[in-house]
């Protein structure tokens, strides 16, 4: 719900005043910029860890907890076909909180999407194994990772428009780079916990209930991003569409009506970063600990290592992008990945963990060279009335079609034609995200109307 608050930010918006428009000069600007920032920063790395300990959990222990029955192929595309459900449900999530984040404001709905998406993953960390369940273990596994899909595909426009909705005009990059960063973030505190709970316990303990800490961490999270959440206001743009009551009626229609072009074509500019990503991580982890036999301690330190190029990419695009352009650092990225991709499974494959490390490194750098641009790149697609749908549906609509397929075909190619053509399939989802974005316009200058 729009608060009293953020009422008074409407009528102020609509009067013209310091909230009305792309301004945020002077202190009092500067210290609610600061804390939008940190507000969109802390919820993203939030959800994004609570997103990734469960493609962590996939790749490491999830076909033993609870598919014990399956041959270690098929347990691990069942684990991974769990993971791939989320994906499934990401666009839904997009579409219910992009309707209400179109009508009732972007804050409201960030407050929900992080309780349902913590809460969720707080309750896998609960859950008992097939040992103890049955096949019912199983099925609430897939529902619960289904109800964290739903909050995820709300969360990240949100917190994209929550920075972009508020900055200057001018620095719009600067300011997206925030929530950008946040699954850099939460990739490396995923990452990290599952590292060194696998350096403490012995493989018995971690298989056992060690794998449930990360899960259980969620709980703790989630009221440290709602402490931070419920202090910001809304964002101005927002607030002056309502005032002059210019939100849509069924936002996710008029997006599929007016802006199929922008939805579809932005959707496959996420392809490469969504498909780099989950091939240099989850798969890769899989790949290397079960089939190169690389100790799972050494891939989880040598992934945090790796985590740390994606953040280099991301900010270091993201904040560039006010000046040379969102659309042309996206391209030099995807251009980037497809020359990238032949090369990262040789590099993986000399078990030397210097190189694995320049594999999966470089790797990361190329998607955080697309993906810290998106944040500012498309929000500024959309008008403001269906901004928060248009944008989070390209977003996770990107995922479905470079995310959840990747380690499914990745363990798919791997065993019928080698390797050498996991890297050729990354080669092609860059090949395909560099052809829409091409077809694309350059958005830094246009206002946010």
């Amino acid at each position: 719900m729009v608060n009293s608050s953020d009422a008074t930010t409407a009528r102020t918006a609509a009067a013209g005043g310091p909230a009305g428009g792309e301004r945020a000069d002077g202190a009092g600007g500067g210290e609610r910029l600061r804390r939008v920032a940190v507000a969109s920063f802390i919820g993203t790395a939030i959800e994004f860890y609570d997103f990734y300990i469960y493609g962590t959990a996939a790749a490491l222990v999830l076909n033993h907890a609870f598919f014990p029955a399956l041959d270690p192929v098929n347990a691990t595309l069942a684990s991974f076909s769990t993971y791939a459900v989320a994906f499934v449900a990401r666009p839904l999530g997009s579409v219910l909180f992009g309707h209400f984040g179109d009508r009732v404001g972007r804050k409201s709905v960030l407050v929900v999407s992080l309780l349902l998406m913590g809460l969720s993953t707080a309750l896998v960390g609960l859950l008992p194994g097939y040992g103890t369940w049955g096949l019912w273990a199983p099925l609430l596994l897939v529902a619960l990772r289904f109800l964290q899909g739903i909050g995820l595909g709300g969360e990240w426009g949100g917190a994209a428009l929550l920075a972009v909705e508020h900055a200057p005009r001018g620095r719009r990059g600067l300011y997206a780079a925030f929530p950008q960063l946040g699954p850099s973030v939460g990739f490396f505190a995923a990452t990290g916990v599952f590292w060194l709970l696998s350096s403490v316990l012995d493989d018995a303990a971690f298989r056992s209930w060690g794998w449930r800490v990360p899960f259980l961490l969620s709980f703790l999270l989630v009221g440290v991003g709602l402490f931070v959440r419920l202090k910001i206001s809304e964002t101005p743009v927002f607030a002056r569409a309502m005032a002059a009551r210019e939100t849509g009626r069924v936002p996710a229609v008029d997006v599929l009506r007016r802006h199929p072009r922008e939805l579809l074509l932005g959707a496959g500019g996420m392809i490469v970063a969504y498909g780099l990503f989950y091939t240099a991580t989850t798969y890769c982890l899989a790949y290397t600990t079960g089939t190169l036999g690389i100790p799972r301690s050494t891939m989880l330190g040598l992934s945090l290592v790796a985590c740390l190029f994606l953040a280099a990419g991301t900010w270091l695009a993201a904040t560039r992008s006010d000046g040379a352009g969102r659309r042309r650092l996206i391209l030099a990225g995807s251009g980037l990945a497809a020359l990238w991709g032949p090369v990262l499974f040789p590099l993986l494959e000399t078990g030397r963990p210097v190189l694995i490390a320049v594999g999966m490194g470089g790797a990361l750098f190329c998607m955080g060279v697309v993906y810290g641009p998106m944040g500012a790149y498309l929000p500024e697609l959309f008008g403001t009335a269906v901004r928060y749908s248009g944008a989070s549906l390209a977003y996770n609509l990107g995922g479905v079609l470079g995310g959840a397929v990747a380690p499914l075909l990745a363990t798919r190619l791997q065993s019928a034609f080698g390797s050498a053509s996991v890297g050729w399939y990354v080669s092609a989802m860059a090949a395909v995200s560099l052809v829409c974005v091409l077809a694309l316009p350059e958005t830094r200058e246009r206002e946010l109307l």
